[in-house]
This record gives structure tokens, C-alpha cells and sequence, in this order.
């Protein structure tokens, strides 16, 4: 049995993307309109990164149902 590395990437990817995601919604504002022409950065970003996730995990779960049973299993 092969191991499927889509689960601990999309697992990885969602857990960053929240947490890059709550520190971009807990900023100050001011600053991203000063540094990045109005556009919050953090949360732009964690958004991808957990769509990415998000995706991964989806992958991962419809493969492990695709699967055909291991010798020996029932």
C-alpha cells in the first residue's frame, strides 16, 4: 500500500492558510493601504493557500475511494 501524500499537504496547506488568513483579517488596516495599495496581502494569500488545502484533501479522498482492496482484504 502506497502512501498518499495529498493528505498531510492539504492538511498542512489548510492549517496555514487559516492561520495566515486570521492574522490578515487582525491587522491593522492602515498599514495595508500605506504598504500594499489597499489590498491585504495575508488574507489574499491564506485564502489560496487553504483553497489549495482544500483541494488536496478532496483529492485525496476521492482516490482513497477509487481504490481496489488489498490482498487479503475484504
Amino acid at each position: 500500500m502506497l502512501f498518499d501524500v495529498r493528505l498531510p499537504i492539504g492538511l498542512l496547506f489548510l492549517g496555514i492558510g487559516v492561520l495566515v488568513t486570521g492574522a490578515g483579517l487582525m491587522g491593522d488596516p492602515a498599514v495595508f493601504r500605506a504598504h500594499s495599495a489597499g489590498l491585504n496581502i495575508d488574507v489574499a494569500w491564506g485564502l489560496v493557500m487553504g483553497g489549495f488545502g482544500v483541494i488536496m484533501l478532496l483529492l485525496a479522498g476521492l482516490a482513497k475511494r477509487k481504490a481496489p482492496p488489498a490482498d487479503g482484504e475484504s
